[in-house]
């Protein structure tokens, strides 16, 4: 059987979502042991998207092969049941052989969320980026619809990205503000390494006044990592969603049904 799995979890302790050879603690490695205690038998896990130190996942995909038979209520219970309290899975579902968690994606989905307040918080330090500048959302707005559409985004790619290709097909970019939050909603056909905190970093110094919108389009064009802005911290981002084919009918999820009493922008 194959089957498809959504997962959330707090990244903030976890060495990401990639299992490593030295024994980290890791979000894929908490999996596959949990579903491997539910199949009596190894499991292995293909994500949607790999997630780094510190981000924090609602709706991350994955898919397993196995020919243990299990009904899928066994498989999200019976998997929550060994797992740590900060990794769950919501739901699991029978697909069909040529699903791919990470192949059959149309788009992805991110939340960042700044605290935009004089004083740094302190319960909230893991969970979001403090920003203590007055950021302009409509400033990082205009900035962020320069980004729009598909563009080489080496500028805002880690250094030490591996993709083949830095093109990528930014659909939306929509930058909103709650009180004292601002909440960046981003959706891509991919991402590439870093690239939606390096967005986040060039559109903050944009919102504190540091330099004009056009500054962004300005970092794109440069394809030079070198010559963009500070990647924002890890733990304000979040993976929100994964977009799917309809012929796979799998369930809908959304950013309202975790943490968040703030709409999700359109993708």
């Amino acid at each position: 059987m194959k089957i498809a799995l959504s997962i959330q979890y707090d990244g903030s302790q976890f060495c990401g979502w990639q299992r490593q050879k030295h024994g980290v603690r890791t979000v894929q490695q908490q999996l596959e042991e949990s579903l491997s205690k539910v199949a009596d038998s190894d499991i292995s896990v293909i994500c949607a998207g790999r997630t780094d130190t510190g981000v924090h996942g609602l709706a991350q995909v994955v898919h397993i092969e196995t020919p243990v038979q299990r009904d899928m209520k066994a498989w999200v219970y019976g998997g929550n049941r060994f797992l740590d309290y900060d990794i769950s899975i919501s739901w699991a579902k029978a697909v069909p052989d040529d699903f791919h968690a990470r192949f059959s994606a149309q788009a992805r989905s991110y939340r960042y969320l700044i605290c935009n307040t004089p004083i740094r918080p302190a319960v909230m330090r893991q969970y979001v980026c403090w920003n203590y500048r007055p950021l302009d959302v409509a400033t990082m707005q205009e900035a962020a619809d320069y980004l729009l559409g598909e563009h080489d985004f080496s500028s805002y790619r880690a250094a030490g990205c591996q993709a083949k290709s830095a093109h990528r097909h930014l659909r939306a970019l929509t930058v909103r503000r709650f009180g004292n939050m601002v909440v960046v909603d981003v959706c891509a056909n991919a991402f590439l390494q870093h690239m939606v905190r390096n967005i986040v970093g060039v559109l903050m110094k944009i919102g504190a006044g540091e330099r004009a919108p056009v500054w962004a389009r300005e970092v794109l064009e440069f394809r030079d990592r070198t010559k963009g802005g500070v990647t924002a911290p890890p733990y304000g981002l979040y993976f929100v969603g994964v977009e799917y084919p309809e012929e796979y009918e799998l369930p809908e999820q959304s950013v309202d049904d975790f943490i968040f009493p703030l709409p999700l922008a359109g993708c």
